[in-house]
């Protein structure tokens, strides 16, 4: 997908979807569209397939824009990024993006039964946990992907559980705060963190979904790829050793407070998390299994990216969408090895 011409919504770029399979039976695509001024929508497109192969998209709007008070900053306002999970326990799509408003970057929560009409349940509520001593509300934080179905929290309750990446700084809020780290890490590179909703409390009331407890760290960056800091990608799938992540890792160099990144370099991962505790990485990737290679990867609005959002099963095969250099939105076939 490229940037519609004339099309003011997509005057910056599109980029980083989510997607879903409707009730409708139809494959859709949600981009964030950037419009002048970094001002983030989401839409809504069907994906073409030829022969099983996503080629090109229709489409068909907005679905959700910048309109509440948590959505607009003085600097630049926007719905950013979305993530979808289907969670058949629920009945519902759950789409998680995050709000740019007055205190920068915020995850929030929003809700659907067809793809088509998205009703928002606000920004997700970190409950403090008084051995972090640190309050999760007050640090932005992105890459928020909810778990398809329900998996053991640390207590052994049954719970439903999102992966996010907290970014310990502080200076978003009041310059020269600094990074308070949480008790126990010691590292401030952002890395993924899990936190739980019970699903007797997510069943009773779906609002439940953005009030999230029990704070664990998952992973942190490892290999060169993932120097600088790593991120949730799609929601994770089941496969037969757990539960199946891609996600990114950035390395090179970043310039604080800054939102388009000029010398950074996004490449894509894989993890594996455990089934019975996914706070538990059984296996990751040293190398990246997607990296900048080809023009609109390299050449952008953010050069030398790949962004990876969005997952699907389509006639067997397995396809990521991504983001590409922040511009355009690409699709890669995911292979399983027999190494």
């Amino acid at each position: 997908m490229t940037p519609e011409p004339g099309n003011p919504h997509e005057a910056e770029g599109v980029l980083n979807p989510a997607s879903g399979c409707g009730p409708d039976g139809q494959l859709y695509l949600l981009p964030r569209l950037v419009a002048a001024g970094n001002v983030s929508r989401v839409g809504l497109a069907t994906i073409d397939l030829v022969d099983g192969v996503p080629t090109g998209v229709s489409r068909l709007g907005v679905v959700l824009a910048p309109e509440t008070g948590w959505e607009q900053s003085p600097s630049h306002s926007g719905v950013e990024d979305p993530r979808v999970t289907f969670v058949p326990m629920l009945g519902r799509f759950l789409m998680t993006y995050v709000a740019y408003g007055p205190l920068g970057p915020r995850p929030a929560l929003a809700t659907s039964v067809d793809l088509l009409t998205w009703n928002r349940l606000g920004p997700l509520h970190f409950e403090y946990q008084e051995q972090l001593h640190v309050d999760l509300n007050l640090i932005p934080n992105k890459d928020v992907v909810f778990f398809p179905e329900p998996v053991p929290g640390p207590g052994g309750e049954l719970c439903f559980a999102a992966l996010h990446r907290p970014m310990w700084d502080l200076d978003w809020i009041v310059p020269g705060a600094g990074s308070p780290l949480p008790t126990g890490v010691t590292d401030d590179r952002p890395g993924i963190w899990i936190s739980y909703v019970p699903v007797a409390a997510a069943i009773q009331n779906v609002a439940a979904m953005t009030h999230l407890g029990s704070h664990r760290l998952v992973a942190m960056p490892e290999y060169d790829f993932e120097a600088l800091k790593i991120g949730a990608g799609p929601p994770p799938i089941r496969v037969p050793e757990g539960w199946l992540l891609i996600h990114h890792g950035v390395s090179g160099d970043l310039v604080p407070g800054v939102d388009q990144q000029q010398a950074a370099h996004y490449a894509a991962g894989a993890m594996i998390l455990s089934a019975g505790d996914p706070s538990v990485v059984l296996a990751r990737t040293a190398k990246p299994l997607l990296a900048p290679a080809i023009g609109a990867e390299i050449n952008g609005v953010v050069p030398n990216v790949v962004f990876p959002t969005a997952i699907e099963q389509i006639d067997g095969r397995t396809f990521v969408f991504y983001g590409m250099a922040d511009s355009q939105i690409g699709v890669a076939t995911l292979d399983r090895s027999e190494e």
